[in-house]
């Protein structure tokens, strides 16, 4: 492993499926009607992340995403009854769970998986590991049962709304510190899970007995103590089940793992094997934007690497005064499929600025500059009669808003939205 910091990501799959597939109309393949529709929202969801995560100083060093296995796990063993009220998966959202697992690999994003055991449990096991080596964990999702890991270096993301999951949202959920959030749920159950807890203790009276008597174990010692006739009896007659419960709702941080930590290093995915995922699936608008990022990671690793190999030869640097020379460079940049684009302005940063030239960049050393409303300078004498020779603004602008309106060219720009904005201004 690197020297960077360990920074794990763990990304709750089920959450990811069953935002998709619910937060989605139906949606299905055209060629033979295959439901896609959470295959869709969860590859929608992943690359953001992926594009999300990248762009933070802190981006993790290792990324997974964990799935359950299956229904059945060791705790089924302990009651047989864990989530038997659960209804089955919808039908057309049976076939798109080997499909989302196919697209996490297809992402380069390991999906991971264990018989035996639920995603939280894999989820606890990884973070324990990490934290104890002295890494970070951001767990992406708001599942409250997984609220039980946040602590030292693990907190929770929930990317649909964009909160950060600390110490501090787990004690407004709970009413107690996430090392005290099991108790909580051992006292008050858990009706979708099907976990019996003790009847009629919701969660902010089993917070305000887990504060009171400090531990689940001294409440259920003292509850002949409790004053509440029909709270008393609850847990004197209740014992066992919420005991047996804790043991439900308990996160096993001990879970075998199904890959080593070392195999969860984040890397890019391989751009063919993904686009042909997504041409597979018809996610056609999702391909391009993922191949426009292709395009423009490539690009900038050449500018990259012939800057860091020689200076750019700038002496094909070019002032496009007439309109046969602007079509050849128009003509360049469909040929390239990537320019870099740039406004000169008569007044920066200004959002009534008026546009006074654009520079186009096909390459390294190919680059040209149009002025379109250059004027002399008050009182300053002009060097050459044809220094301010300049294709009309119209006509200049007509040729170049058919190339910096077409999707199919990659534009690059830097503080680009200011750029499109004095465009915009200009019908572009």
């Amino acid at each position: 492993m690197s020297d960077a910091p360990l920074r794990l990501y763990l990304v709750d799959g089920s959450g990811f499926i069953f935002r998709a597939f619910h937060a989605l109309p139906p949606l299905t393949r055209k060629s033979d009607g295959l439901p896609i529709g959470a295959v869709s929202g969860f590859c929608n969801m992943l690359w953001k992340l992926l594009v999300d995560m990248k762009a933070q100083p802190d981006a993790p060093t290792h990324l997974a995403v964990v799935f359950d296995y299956s229904e059945k796990t060791f705790r089924n063993k302990i009651y047989p009854e864990y989530k038997a009220h659960r209804p089955p998966a919808p039908e057309d959202l049976v076939p798109q769970f080997p499909l989302v697992r196919e697209a996490t690999r297809a992402f380069g994003v390991p999906a991971l998986e264990q018989p035996g055991f639920e995603a939280d449990d894999l989820i606890a096991a990884y973070a324990r590991q990490v934290r104890e080596a002295g890494g970070e964990v951001t767990i992406i999702s708001s599942d409250k049962d997984l609220m039980q890991l946040v602590g030292a270096r693990v907190t929770m993301l929930d990317t649909m709304k964009n909160v950060r999951i600390g110490p501090e949202q787990v004690v407004e959920k709970f009413g107690v510190l996430p090392d005290k959030v099991v108790e909580v749920q051992a006292l008050c159950g858990d009706p979708v899970d099907n976990v019996p807890g003790a009847p009629g203790i919701g969660v902010k009276t089993a917070a305000l007995l887990i504060n009171e008597y400090g531990d689940l174990e001294t409440l259920l010692a003292r509850a002949g103590e409790i004053r509440q006739e029909k709270r008393r009896q609850i847990l004197l007659e209740h014992a066992e089940q919420i005991r047996l419960s804790r043991r439900l709702v308990q996160l096993d941080d001990q879970a075998p793992l199904p890959s080593a930590l070392e195999e969860l290093a984040v890397a890019d995915p391989d751009p063919d094997a993904l686009a042909a995922f997504l041409q597979e699936m018809e996610l056609n608008t999702l391909g391009r934007r993922v191949a426009g990022a292709h395009l423009a990671a490539k690009a900038q690793t050449a500018a990259d690497q012939t800057a860091a190999s020689e200076p750019v030869d700038a002496s094909a640097y070019a002032c496009v005064r007439d309109m046969p020379t602007l079509e050849v460079w128009v003509a360049r940049a469909r040929a390239a499929g990537v320019i870099a684009f740039d406004t000169e302005t008569d007044a920066l940063g200004s959002a009534t600025a008026g546009l006074v030239g654009v520079s186009l960049a096909t390459g390294p050393g190919e680059a040209c500059y149009i002025p379109l409303a250059h004027e002399p300078e008050p009182g300053l004498a002009l060097d050459a009669p044809g220094d301010l020779t300049q294709i009309p603004m119209e006509a200049a602008l007509a040729a170049l808003k058919p190339l910096l309106e077409d999707p199919s060219v990659l534009k690059v720009g830097q503080n680009a939205k200011y750029d499109l904005g004095v465009l915009s201004r200009y019908g572009i």
